[in-house]
């Protein structure tokens, strides 16, 4: 039976230290993050140096790795104290900084000679000579542009063996290789230093100049138009990206909820190890599918992999309609005798309310809340205060970190 024998690692993304453990526990063999600067995400959680220090010791202590971005693109005075920040990040012993400014990658050089580089989607490479050029200077990896197709990868397998990066899912940014200035313009805010409004994402429309009064071109009852492409999805062609050589399957949203991280994480875990232990065999479950719409806030689509998107991959016209789940509570523990499990509430739930529980390895089953009682153990009909801690009896047995959602 043929096996998988290069598997590429799946690739989470981890706005702050719960999501970084999340992601791990629901099969991320590694994750990146952000620190208190140079990165491109100066919105979400971003890592303190202590906590770097926690992410990364639970992080290998799982076999797991951990990459910090600092992929700004860096004008004069913006790389004051570079120097020290890579050292510190090579004392904490993380796996390897993401850059795209070739004055970042000197600094990082001199400052933590050792510490692994991998180059940022941001700075665009789309061909094997690129790939080739930034092995000779020593980085390790690449993350391709989100612009290359599927035979582009094939090619550039077949004449370098730097390792490849590729997104499988998440956001795709109008802008090639997110390099965009409409935030600069219209909120002043550098999205290639930090400051991405998503302005791409608002609703636009088209006037027609002349007369006394501007004339709208959108016809009455259509959809305004954003300049912002569908999500990308690559969970239904996996077996091409791993084929094709990928090394390692990067998952966008930094920003984004545990739900979004665990649920994501899960389901390609899951497809992934399906595929590389028997590829010759191996069948897709729209189990898999379905589970990823649970989290889904835009359409999918494959972006550039197999063609230049059309309008179809845009966000135009009205959108599809799109199951709406919250995270509702996670499991603290569980008591297998009597079937009651502890949960800190996350949004309001109630009984009678169908819920879902879901766990690590596509652990998964729906139910009915029959019961619910308070940290004081009196009954309640619902849980209503954010964080509160609540029982419940579960209809099969849970762990710790299991999460429940609902509709």
């Amino acid at each position: 039976m043929r096996k998988i024998m290069n598997k590429p690692e799946v690739l989470a993304p981890a706005g702050n230290l719960e999501k970084l453990k999340m992601a791990i526990r629901y099969g991320a063999d590694a994750v990146y993050i952000g620190g208190q600067a140079y990165g491109l995400r100066s919105r979400a959680g971003n890592f303190s140096y202590d906590e770097m220090r926690e992410g990364v010791a639970f992080a290998h202590s799982r076999g797991a790795k951990v990459y910090v971005a600092a992929n700004m693109v860096t004008h004069e005075g913006d790389a004051e104290g570079a120097g020290d920040f890579f050292k510190t990040l090579k004392d904490i012993g993380v796996d390897a900084v993401i850059i795209s400014d070739p004055a970042m990658i000197t600094i990082c050089f001199s400052a933590a000679p050792g510490l692994p580089i991998h180059l940022s989607t941001q700075a665009s490479a789309t061909n094997y000579k690129t790939l080739e050029f930034w092995k000779s200077v020593g980085l390790e990896r690449v993350v391709l542009a989100r612009e290359v197709g599927i035979e582009e990868i094939r090619e550039m397998r077949r004449h370098t063996d730097i390792e490849i990066e590729a997104f499988v899912h998440g956001a795709m940014c109008i802008a090639y290789s997110g390099r965009c200035t409409l935030s600069n313009h219209m909120v002043n805010r550098d999205a290639n230093r930090g400051g991405c409004a998503q302005s791409c994402r608002w609703k636009y429309d088209l006037f027609e100049m002349g007369g006394t009064a501007a004339k709208t071109l959108i016809p009455e009852g259509a959809e305004p138009f954003s300049m912002s492409a569908v999500d990308l999805s690559m969970l239904r062609h996996l077996p091409d990206m791993i084929e094709a050589g990928v090394n390692s399957l990067k998952i966008e949203g930094r920003m984004k909820s545990i739900h979004y991280v665990s649920t994501v994480s899960n389901v390609y875990r899951t497809a992934v190890d399906a595929y590389c232990d028997d590829p010759d065999h191996f069948t897709f479950d729209p189990a898999w599918e379905d589970e990823i719409w649970k989290v889904a806030q835009r359409d999918l689509s494959t972006g550039f992999y197999y063609h230049v998107p059309t309008e179809k991959e845009q966000l135009f016209g009205k959108p599809r309609k799109i199951p709406k789940y919250t995270f509702a509570a996670q499991v603290m523990s569980y008591n297998p005798e009597t079937k009651i499990a502890t949960l800190q509430q996350r949004n309001n739930f109630g009984v009678g309310e169908e819920v879902e529980f879901y766990g690590p390895g596509f652990a998964y089953f729906k139910q009915t809340v029959r019961d619910l009682w308070n940290e004081d153990g009196e009954p309640i009909d619902r849980a209503p205060n954010p964080m509160m801690t609540v029982t419940m009896t579960v209809d099969q047995p849970v762990e710790p970190y299991f999460l429940m959602r609902k509709k």
